[in-house]
């Protein structure tokens, strides 16, 4: 026989094998739905979901369907959850459809994304079985193509974290000595004036007026102690003041000191006492305290705490003494080396800073590879600080060499665990996809000051856009852009996107998917050629980006993307 003549008589075998199989023939595509359309990457995953509809008469009462969706796509495909129906007949765990009236059921299916996924197909598949006999379903296309923007976030470009210098230009010192009063007296007795504090308070005087890069002032202040009326302790701790200060004046005139000088005086040390009581072990002292807090009225705190008659006479002799003093204050400012002296010794003997000053420098340095050879020589001099090993792999995340950033955030968590450190690891993690040790890492940097821009990458990747938006803040960067564009906020969007520092390929594209949400034709097209001019790779991009699809037309868009 011809095998031209023969075809059509196999056609219509087929046909009348699948229409005498119990009724089961191919579904029409106008029960299925799937949703979305198009299917959209969301946290790495395609999720589909498909309400199916088997109606009256369709199901065999002795059939079995397995219904699986398949995602289809250049150089491969990815099966979803399989679920099987069976009819009225059957002796089975799956659920029943009946044969009259036929049911609704829905299955839902997750695919791992692929990049290769924006061009694809998604079918239903269906093997069915009635009584013994296998029954060949054609597979069903019922979606095109994945919307991949979420994808744009990027780890790589979101801001490490530097560990911070403590340099201080002016660092402030203050230095104490206590010349002690008798009870209801303001005499300088001699054996005060001999003591070691003092003549030690007086030398460090003296030594830092001399010092170049030292500034000094003295501060007196004279107390009596809350025990006797007010009006004699005002004019004994006027005189205390008074005698003190005389004292003090002879004493920097015979060394030649000239430092300011000021004066104060407290009639009666309330919070001297509070203080001296709440450190001490005296009995019934949260009696006392109370008192203090319950009564303004001096005189009246003065009478009740007298009348603790268990307390007071340790009062009098272990608390009220060490209130009956003048002190004297030394503050002294210690000013560091300039900016420009820093900068000058980080090139030309980088030995000469401490591992504050050389940490600073490293800011000072404009240029990005002087900032990196400043930390480097600060892992030379100062092994043991994990801020350089740690900001050294800042300068190499920024440079894009994520391996040897990768590498020295390690180095500087051996030489101390640190919050900076375990949130820029953290930030490697995603760039590798490992969201869970991302957020394992990203647990162990409370406190550090990019965090939160980090955690905003961290939910974008795992889908939580409301979340992603609120830890950005007012972030201005392409990762921002991008969670406020998922949760649809289009006006935000553009404004981050048009604040962002050193606008790139992706500030454009992005850019352009705002545009394409809002109907900006125009938009669409010079932001695309903005990024494409950029970064050349984009334009195949956006040819099978369904943000784009509705331009497929537009010969402007063609022109550009092919």
């Amino acid at each position: 026989m011809n095998k031209k003549l023969f075809m059509p008589f196999l056609v219509m075998a087929a046909v009348v094998i699948l229409s005498s199989c119990g009724g089961l023939k191919p579904l029409d595509s106008q029960y299925v739905k799937a949703e979305p359309q198009p299917l959209e990457a969301i946290g790495g995953q395609v999720l589909v979901t498909i309400d199916a509809t088997f109606p009256a008469k369709w199901f065999n009462k002795k059939a079995i369907v397995t219904v699986t969706p398949v995602l289809r796509y250049e150089g491969g495909e990815a099966w979803g959850t399989a679920y099987t129906y069976q009819g009225e007949k059957v002796r089975g765990n799956n659920q029943v459809i009946p044969q009259g009236q036929g049911a609704n059921v829905t299955m839902t299916s997750s695919f791992a994304y692929k990049p290769e996924m924006k061009n694809s197909e998604l079918y239903l598949t269906f093997e069915a079985q009635v009584g013994t006999k296998s029954v060949k379903l054609p597979d069903m296309k019922i979606g095109d193509g994945v919307i991949a923007t979420s994808e744009l976030a990027c780890a790589a470009t979101a801001t490490p974290a530097l560990a911070a210098d403590k340099f201080q230009r002016i660092i402030k010192e203050a230095h104490d000595a206590n010349i002690m009063f008798l009870i209801q007296q303001a005499e300088l007795r001699s054996a005060e004036l001999r003591k070691s504090e003092l003549a030690d308070w007086k030398g460090l005087v003296k030594e830092s007026d001399e010092a170049p890069n030292r500034n000094v002032a003295i501060e007196i202040s004279a107390y009596a102690s809350p025990d006797g009326g007010v009006k004699l302790n005002t004019g004994l701790a006027e005189r205390r003041e008074k005698n003190t200060a005389n004292y003090l004046a002879k004493e920097l005139k015979k060394e030649k000191v000239d430092v300011p000088v000021s004066a104060n005086y407290t009639a009666q040390d309330w919070e001297g006492f509070r203080e001296l009581v709440s450190k001490s072990n005296i009995q019934d002292k949260d009696l006392v305290l109370r008192v203090l807090s319950m009564y303004n009225d001096a005189e009246q705190r003065e009478r009740e705490i007298k009348n603790i008659s268990s307390v007071f006479n340790v009062l009098a002799d272990e608390i009220l003494p060490q209130l009956r003093r003048s002190r004297l204050t030394a503050n002294i400012e210690i000013i560091g080396k300039s900016d420009e002296e820093i900068s000058a010794l980080a090139k030309s003997n980088p030995a000469e800073l401490n591992e504050e000053e050389i940490l600073y420098a490293a800011t000072l340095a404009k240029d990005c590879k002087d900032k990196e050879a400043i930390y480097v020589k600060a892992t030379e001099l100062y092994p043991r600080s994990y801020r350089a090993w740690n900001n050294v792999g800042v300068m190499r995340f920024k440079a894009g060499d994520l391996a040897k950033a990768e590498e020295m955030f390690n180095k500087a968590n051996s030489v101390q665990n640190n919050a900076e450190s375990n949130m820029n690891l953290g930030l490697i993690a995603l760039t590798k996809g490992d969201k869970a040790k991302a957020q394992q890492l990203l647990g162990s940097a409370a406190g550090v000051n990019e965090l939160s821009e980090a955690l905003g990458v961290l939910y974008l990747q795992q889908g939580e856009y409301a979340k992603a938006v609120n830890s950005f803040g007012a972030v201005k960067s392409n990762n921002a852009a991008l969670a406020q564009i998922m949760v649809k906020d289009y006006s935000k969007a553009q404004q981050t996107l048009n604040a962002v520092p050193n606008a790139d390929a992706t500030t454009d594209y992005l850019k352009a998917v705002v545009a394409a949400r809002t109907n900006d034709s125009n938009a669409v097209i010079s932001n695309l050629k903005a990024a494409i001019a950029k970064d050349s790779s984009l334009a195949s991009e956006a040819a099978v980006d369904l943000e784009f699809s509705k331009y497929a037309n537009n010969s402007d868009f063609a022109s550009l993307v092919n």
